[in-house]
């Protein structure tokens, strides 16, 4: 397995996956499943960013803290994406005293050709951050994940200064994310190792956008 590749194993996120993958999981309990993975994802994905000293007063005397050094921005892929978000900004929150800009991307995969279009793009014209998480909770054919680096990357953010956070891939997504960025760091809560005809990750966890919003057809 790539250095940069990273899939954790931990019974906690295990047990959430596990859940978030029954039919009988409500859309409440799917947001918190994902929030819950999220929070984890983040906290493993900062463990090696730069951190810069201040100097601070406890009730008892002074101190020497740290906060994150570098500069970070959420850019979640809609709508999924937006799953994520949440717990992404209290991870950093808390380890950076400041508050991460979200930079929403707006990617749909063709049905036919299973081919991302680009329909919404929030980033600015230069970036005014060092390094961006890209967030979405499933990676299946990772055409969609491959045009979202490639838009960070052409707004002027290099690869090594991007990690890719999702909660499921499957096998041949991540192979193909890799193929095109061998240098990304990705971290992954779960990878399954079977893709459908139509591109969708089996077992899985169904249509995420649908569970997390309930937009589900019955």
């Amino acid at each position: 397995m790539p250095s940069n590749l990273n899939i954790l194993s931990h019974p906690i996120v295990n047990a959430q996956l596990s859940n978030l993958r029954l039919s009988s999981t409500s859309s409440k309990e799917f947001r918190e499943g994902i929030h819950h993975i999220s929070f984890i994802l983040g906290v493993e994905a900062t463990r090696t960013l730069e951190e810069e000293t201040f100097q601070g007063q406890t009730p008892i005397g002074p101190f020497t803290g740290t906060v994150i050094k570098p500069r970070i921005g959420l850019t979640p892929i809609l709508r999924a994406g937006i799953g994520m978000t949440d717990a992404l900004l209290v991870v950093l929150v808390l380890s950076s005293h400041r508050s991460a800009p979200v930079y929403h991307l707006g990617l749909y995969r063709e049905k036919v050709t299973l081919q991302p279009v680009e329909y919404y793009s929030k980033l600015p014209p230069f970036p005014p951050v060092d390094r961006v998480f890209v967030l979405d909770p499933l990676i299946a054919t990772g055409g969609t994940a491959c045009a979202a680096l490639g838009m960070i990357m052409d707004w002027g953010i290099p690869v090594k200064n991007i990690k890719l956070l999702c909660v499921l891939a499957s096998q041949q997504g991540l192979q193909h994310v890799q193929k095109e960025y061998p240098d990304l760091e990705i971290w992954v809560a779960g990878v399954d190792e079977e893709l459908t005809m139509q591109g969708i990750i089996s077992p899985g966890l169904g249509d995420t956008g649908d569970r997390l919003f309930n937009t589900i057809r019955t």
